[in-house]
This record gives structure tokens, C-alpha cells and sequence, in this order.
């Protein structure tokens, strides 16, 4: 068994808004990594705490493992010093998890992140997926995240029993809960080590002020100073000024991504100047009526 790095210094670095990076594509599909270049400048000076590389807005499941690797390394490079990169291993076998949290961690990432296996979900019980997570958390020395999606994950939810027993691992640091209505369950159950981090801004603020660590925003790739003024307003004890801000970030939430997903996400980001463009198929670009009605709202919001 490694020795406990999960303690309050750890937890402490996971503190902020993370932007869950898009990967931008060519118009024949081809990963446009200039294109990811000039939105990690943007991202670099926004002052917000890092990044998740290769997860569900990176479309991770639609890359080569070529592609994965590349990708992650020029976040890696192009990020400002201060901030720290967690990085999607999503696989579903446990060796070939491992193997990429191995490549995850040559290449410089902070943390790993690790979705459950999802194939065959009847049979991830607790005990299969503790074994899962905790094999991974074995074979690496940067500290792992579990992520709770069942968007993503064939409607798996990670129980608080689960996530109790893997907080006691010395190598898991923490949670992203990208799922509805267990937020709570998941701070109750976490240790005063255990970072709970929001993976959605519909109940960004509510975990924070419940004692989360922060949060991983898919609205901090288009708006990622906003996110950060959000978070900031928070940590100032300016409930006024964050819940004024919280109201906004919601209602431009509900219109990017909560309207649209990942297509909608790269919109918003085109509108704001950044690389932003269409997902690689199956996914299709945003529907004309969709980016109009977005559009209109960032507007109103004096987003763009």
C-alpha cells in the first residue's frame, strides 16, 4: 500500500474552477491542435486553478489514443505554471486504464481521473469498482479522482459507501460528481482530506457552500473569467456579489451547455473568440435555430 499523499495539501491544490478542455477539429475532422494552442493562451492568463484533459467535452471517447496523448501533452506545456492538469482515463479494462494513467503521468498531468467501467454496469458492484479504482490508484504516484457521471456511464452512480471506502485509499485524493442530486451524500461521506469537487454549475455554489473544493465547469471553456470572478466572490465571502454572478453563470448554463452539450459548448466558445467549432461524428454540429436562441441570450448576458 502507497503511502497517504490524499492530506490537506492535496486537497488544498484542488481548490478553484477547473475547465474541462474542448478539443477543437479541422473541417475534415483532423484534431486542430494549433487551434487548442491558441485556447490555452486564452486559459493560461484567466487565472483559473487548472484543467481536466480528456474528459466528456474533450470528447475522449472519440479520439485516438495517439490523439489522446498529444492532446494532453500541449495542455500539459501551455498551461501557466500555477495551474495543475488532471487527465481523463477512461477505459474499459483495468490494465488498459492503467496503461494510460501511465502515459497521463509521463507526460506531466497532476491528477488522474477515472470514469467507471460501463460495458457491462450489472456487474460493477462496489466491490468490483473499488477494486477497479484502487488498482488503478496502485500503479501510479500522482493522486486519482473518481468521477461520478452516469450520463456517462450507463446510468452508474457511485454510492457514498463506495466512495467512504475509497477516500481511506492513500492514492485516491478526491470526487468529481457530475450527477444529480448526490452532491450532498458525497461531502457527508468524505474525510476532512477528501476533495468533493462540482462537476456541473448547476450546483456549483451549493457545494461550496457545503465544503467543496471547487468545481469543474464546462462554461469555463467559453467564459472562464467569469467562472473564476464566480469562484472568487465566493472565497471573498461576498454572498451579494456570488449570488448575483451565481444567477447568471445558471441562466447562461441552461443555454450553452445545458441546451446543447458539447456542441453547444464549442459555439459559445466561437462566439467568444476562441476555437471553439464543430464535434467529431457521431456528434453534429449545433442546430441553426439552437446557436440563434443561444446567441441571443449570451448577448442579453453581455457575454459577447
Amino acid at each position: 500500500m502507497k503511502e497517504r499523499c490524499c492530506n490537506m495539501l492535496v486537497k488544498d491544490s484542488l481548490r478553484g474552477v477547473y475547465a474541462p478542455i474542448t478539443t477543437p477539429f479541422l473541417e475534415n475532422e483532423a484534431v486542430d491542435y494549433n487551434g487548442l494552442r491558441q485556447n490555452m493562451q486564452v486559459y493560461a492568463q484567466s487565472g483559473i486553478a487548472g484543467y481536466l484533459a480528456l474528459g466528456s467535452n474533450g470528447e475522449n471517447k472519440s479520439l485516438f489514443a495517439d490523439e489522446k496523448l498529444k492532446v494532453l501533452e500541449i495542455i500539459v506545456k501551455n498551461r501557466a505554471r500555477s495551474q495543475r492538469v488532471m487527465a481523463g482515463c477512461i477505459a474499459e479494462s483495468t490494465a488498459e486504464t492503467i496503461h494510460m494513467a501511465k502515459a497521463a503521468e509521463q507526460l506531466g498531468a497532476d491528477f488522474i481521473t477515472l470514469l467507471p467501467p460501463c460495458y457491462f454496469a450489472k456487474q460493477m458492484t462496489d466491490d468490483v469498482l473499488y477494486r477497479y479504482f484502487t488498482e488503478v490508484a496502485e500503479n501510479v504516484d500522482i493522486p486519482c479522482l473518481v468521477y461520478c457521471a452516469p450520463q456517462f456511464s450507463a446510468g452508474i452512480v457511485l454510492s457514498p459507501q463506495l466512495v467512504g471506502r475509497l477516500a481511506d485509499h492513500p492514492n485516491i485524493a478526491g470526487i468529481k460528481d457530475s450527477s444529480t442530486g448526490n452532491i450532498d451524500t458525497y461531502l457527508e461521506a468524505a474525510p476532512k482530506d477528501f476533495a468533493v469537487l462540482a462537476g456541473s454549475a448547476n450546483f456549483f455554489i451549493h457545494a461550496l457552500e457545503n465544503g467543496a473544493t471547487g468545481g469543474i465547469i464546462s462554461l469555463a471553456n467559453a467564459f472562464p473569467l467569469l467562472a473564476q470572478q464566480l469562484y472568487g466572490a465566493f472565497v471573498n465571502g461576498d454572498k451579494e456579489q456570488y449570488t448575483a454572478l451565481n444567477q447568471k453563470v445558471l441562466t447562461l448554463n441552461k443555454a450553452v451547455s445545458g441546451k446543447g452539450g458539447v456542441s453547444a459548448v464549442k459555439r459559445a466558445m466561437d462566439l467568444a473568440g476562441l476555437v471553439g467549432g464543430a464535434p467529431r461524428r457521431p456528434l453534429l454540429a449545433l442546430d441553426q435555430e439552437i446557436f440563434d436562441e443561444m446567441k441571443a441570450i449570451l448577448a442579453s448576458e453581455q457575454v459577447i
